[in-house]
């Protein structure tokens, strides 16, 4: 599938088939992800291939609990908000495979000759250890809809990201940074529509 034909066609796939995903197919789209740009070269991410199904309902759950202690209204839109916000940060665990991204710490060259700290740096440039994990998860993804799968990107289960950390064995200064959710779609979804970005691009001649 040639690069244009795959990000057209790319979209977020929720329902998947029971099919597996084979390892090497894995590996593949890890490897592409891998060749992302990523600052001062540094790249920045890590990968956790997660496909025991007793693992993901455990992860579920965990999700679900968390929400569990959220405040809510008391409504009926709130519980249907709160019913749907479930669904789309738990429905990983029908997905044949999911791969954790990881954030690995990096030093930036600016800490090498001033006296701010990272975090401040990492500020002011507007978190690029985040931007390039974003690019890495980008070409994750165009892979996988190369090699005929469907994915989902996935920050839901973040809100219970100590949780899952914990559960996956994650351990500090790494963070747990997203979800992506892989397998065989289970039918034709197609590309939902986008906005006209000329309305969007400001030209400076």
């Amino acid at each position: 599938m040639e690069l244009k034909k795959a990000i057209e066609t790319r979209t977020s796939i929720r329902s998947f088939l029971a099919d597996e995903v084979p390892e090497q197919d894995i590996r593949e789209m890890v490897r592409l992800a891998g060749l992302a740009p990523s600052v001062n070269n540094f790249q920045p991410w890590g990968f956790i291939l997660i496909r025991n199904k007793k693992t993901l309902q455990i992860m579920s759950r965990i999700v679900s609990s968390k929400l569990d202690e959220f405040p809510k209204k008391d409504s009926k839109v709130s519980a249907n908000v709160k019913s749907q916000v479930e669904w789309y940060s738990t429905f990983f665990r029908d997905a044949p495979a999911v791969i954790a991204v990881v954030l690995e710490k990096y030093e930036t060259v600016w800490e090498r000759g001033t006296s701010l700290s990272h975090d401040d740096i990492n500020q002011m440039r507007m978190y690029p250890d985040i931007q390039s994990s974003g690019a890495c998860i980008q070409n994750l993804l165009l892979t996988a809809t190369d090699l005929g799968y469907g994915a989902c990107w996935m920050s839901g289960p973040l809100i219970a990201g100590k949780e899952l950390e914990s559960l996956l064995n994650i351990k500090k200064p790494a963070r747990l940074l997203s979800f992506v959710a892989i397998g065989k779609p289970a039918k034709n979804f197609h590309p939902k529509d986008k906005e006209d970005l000329s309305k969007k691009m400001v030209v400076i001649d």
